[in-house]
């Protein structure tokens, strides 16, 4: 038996991995963000901001706030409307499915969303995997919905009505921590996420961005009328 017949006899079947969607993201963190050094690390933070830049660009919403806390964790929340909470026809409830499985949304839908920041429809559940935990509240109708999940993806506490609210609330509020065991480095950068903010605002005539930081106090607002005017004067100085 030459070398390709002893390759070819211990490569078969049982090598071939079958994992689960979050599973993979997980095994290959870089397909889906890049890499595992700080520009993947708040590539997660992109995917989540891009949700509520779509909510607020398609008319729903004009305020988007991001907070980093002291344990680590970063908060997204939006003024748009909501995610969607009834159940699917997957027999999963719509905004638990968002996070858990590729490829779902609703932008591919142009009826839902006239114009997108991304289209692959990965975002939600690659941040959801990649996070130690992750929690979702969903404003809407006069109910509050929660669901979270943890070490990767797992379902922690199913989704389900948490309490009323003013039927004047709606928008999507997502909380999560970076896994440790996929990135080497889980501290969130103010000044990378304000200048992506920043930037955002450029190009959102009329959405407020704000920032806060719990850990050093810090606080920013970014809120432009002029858009790219104000920009390319920044750019170059005046």
């Amino acid at each position: 038996m030459d070398d390709i017949e002893k390759a070819e006899a211990g490569y078969t079947a049982k090598d071939i991995e079958l994992l689960s969607e979050l599973e993979g993201v997980r095994k290959r963190p870089g397909m889906y963000i890049g890499n595992t050094n700080p520009s993947g690390l708040h590539h997660l933070v992109w995917e989540i901001v891009d949700n509520a830049v779509d909510e607020a660009v398609n008319g729903y919403g004009k305020k988007i706030d991001v907070t980093m806390y002291k344990d680590g964790s970063i908060e997204v929340e939006d003024e748009g409307r909501g995610l969607p909470v009834d159940m699917h026809a997957s027999g999963v409830p719509a905004a638990q499915l968002i996070f858990t499985t590729l490829h779902s949304g609703g932008k591919f839908n142009s009826r839902v969303y006239s114009t997108s920041a991304g289209l692959h429809g990965v975002g939600a559940t690659v941040t959801n995997a990649l996070s130690e935990w992750l929690q979702v509240t969903v404003y809407r109708q006069g109910k509050i919905y929660k669901v979270s999940f943890k070490d990767g993806g797992m379902l922690d506490t199913p989704f389900h009505v948490d309490g009323e609210c003013p039927m004047s609330w709606h928008g999507t509020s997502v909380r999560f921590k970076p896994d440790p065991k996929i990135f080497p480095n889980t501290k969130f950068s103010y000044d990378t996420i304000a200048q992506r903010l920043e930037e955002k605002s450029y190009l959102l005539t009329g959405v407020k961005f704000t920032l806060k930081d719990q850990n050093s106090g810090q606080s920013l607002d970014f809120h432009c009328q002029n858009g790219l005017r104000v920009y390319c004067e920044k750019l170059v100085n005046g």
